[in-house]
C-alpha cells in the first residue's frame, strides 16, 4: 500500500458495464521525501477506481496490482489501482525519519 494525492477526475464517454458504480481518480504517488518536505512529486500520474468518493487535492491510499481487484470478488473489475482509504491526517516522526 502507498500513499498518493488525488490529482483530478478521469471522465468517459462510455465505459464497459463492469465499470459503472464509482469514479476513476488521475493520482500521484508520493515517496516518504515528498511527503516529508513537501516537494513536487516526481512519479508518472496513474488512473485509480475511487468508489470512497475521494475529492482532488486529498491524500488517500492505493492498493496495486492483484490486491486492487480483491474487494470485488467473485465478479473480479479489470482495475490495477484501487484507492482503499481516504487520509484525514498523516503524522510523519521526525526522529525515525533521519
Amino acid at each position: 500500500m502507498r500513499i498518493a494525492k488525488v490529482l483530478g477526475t478521469v471522465t468517459m464517454n462510455s465505459q464497459h458495464p463492469t465499470m459503472q458504480g464509482a469514479r476513476l481518480r488521475l493520482i500521484v504517488p508520493l515517496s516518504l521525501a515528498e511527503l516529508r518536505d513537501g516537494v513536487a512529486p516526481q512519479a508518472d500520474e496513474i488512473v485509480a477506481w475511487d468508489d470512497l468518493g475521494a475529492g482532488i487535492g486529498d491524500l488517500v491510499a492505493i492498493s496495486e496490482g492483484a490486491e486492487a481487484a480483491q474487494p470485488f470478488r467473485p465478479n473480479y473489475k479489470p482495475i490495477d489501482v484501487y484507492i482503499s482509504a481516504i487520509l484525514d491526517q498523516l503524522d510523519l516522526d521526525q526522529n525515525l525519519l533521519r
